[in-house]
């Protein structure tokens, strides 16, 4: 499975831009008792026959993009202005290096330390008063590289080290990685997967594939009413030098976390139970968070197409939305192991 990670977080896809990610996943599905399909959004939707069919069909979701840039003007001079695509700190973009997809490259600039005033050291800057350099002599050359609407990228290597993972787009290729192992492994009950599009501007797609999973109920003839969701992600974890402990949210090493609520989502406490119970029973390591933050794709699922019961399992990793996060390899391992088990559990619930 870290080797999928891997090969998965070196691809480029943000929010609308996410089908290289899907392509990469399709090619990577052994069809043996399969069945994908692609809706009009972009969703990546499919059907794993296991070695029995459930009382309840499981569903497992996770979302393919990661956050991004986006160009919205060229100057005069050949600078590019930007967006950005989902929630990023402007402090962590500040004189990185940025690729597009035609591999032109580019580094993000303002004004030079030594021309700051007092006030301005002392100001974190916005994202709209940054630039893009990418050496164009003036707006005409820089036009004949890039255009408004272009993404770009953080450039970011996938390095491993001291049993940790470091690298851009971890949220969510973990929950990718997670799933597409299991498409590809034997299961013991069918299953549905939904890979998903634009989590990181509103949770877009998610709705979406709900709607169109159980339309191919009908179109395919398949057991697709899934009554439970477990969403798989990557969350934000804050156990670095200067945090207190309660605000800490979760810790590397502490296993996956099982989330009772965030900010989008009250989960179901029964799964949620049977969740840390299903950790206890096999030894796999569990945490919970202990702030209500964030969210994610559950938000929206829960009450979609006339709601669904919804766990949200996560492997915590630090500095989300940066160009390197950085998360414990042993909980993703753990992550893939737990859902799994969750399967068998929640099938036969």
């Amino acid at each position: 499975m870290l080797d999928l990670l891997e090969q998965l977080c070196e691809i480029n896809g943000t929010s609308g831009d996410e089908s290289r990610v899907a392509e990469f996943v399709a090619s990577r599905i052994n069809p043996q008792g399969v069945n994908v399909h692609r809706d009009s959004l972009g969703n990546l939707l499919v059907f794993k026959k296991g070695r029995e069919t459930p009382p309840k069909l499981v569903m497992f979701a996770a979302h393919m993009d990661e956050v991004g840039l986006i160009i919205t003007d060229i100057t005069k001079e050949g600078f590019l202005r930007f967006s950005s695509v989902g929630g990023i700190n402007p402090g962590v973009v500040f004189g990185r290096r940025v690729v597009f997809s035609n591999t032109i490259m580019g580094v993000i600039a303002s004004k030079p330390v030594h021309l700051l005033n007092e006030k301005e050291k002392d100001t974190q800057p916005k994202i709209k008063d940054l630039l893009i350099d990418i050496g164009a002599a003036d707006k005409s050359e820089a036009e004949k590289h890039v255009s408004p609407g272009d993404y770009c990228y953080f450039v970011s290597e996938y390095t491993q080290q001291n049993g940790h993972i470091f690298s851009k787009a971890i949220d969510n290729r973990l929950g990718c990685a997670v799933m597409l192992d299991m498409i590809n492994q034997e299961l013991e009950y069918d299953c549905v997967f939904a890979f998903t599009v634009q989590e990181e501007i509103g949770c877009k797609g998610a709705g979406c594939a709900v709607y169109n999973l159980r339309n191919l109920r009908n179109l395919k003839n398949l057991n697709l009413n899934h009554e439970i969701c477990v969403v798989l992600e990557a969350t934000t974890a804050c156990d670095t030098a200067g945090v207190s402990d309660k605000d800490k949210v979760c810790e590397l090493g502490k296993g996956p976390v099982i989330s009772f609520m965030d900010k989008g989502t009250v989960y179901d406490r029964q799964l949620y139970n049977m969740a840390v119970l299903t950790a206890k029973e096999n030894n796999i390591k569990s945490q919970t968070k202990n702030k209500i933050v964030g969210g994610n794709d559950a938000s929206v699922i829960h009450k979609s197409a006339g709601g669904m019961r919804t766990i949200a399992v996560s492997a915590p990793c630090r500095y989300l939305h940066t160009p390197h996060c950085v998360m414990n390899k042993q909980d993703a391992v753990e992550t893939r192991l737990l859902a799994e088990k969750l399967l068998c559990k929640f099938a036969v619930l």
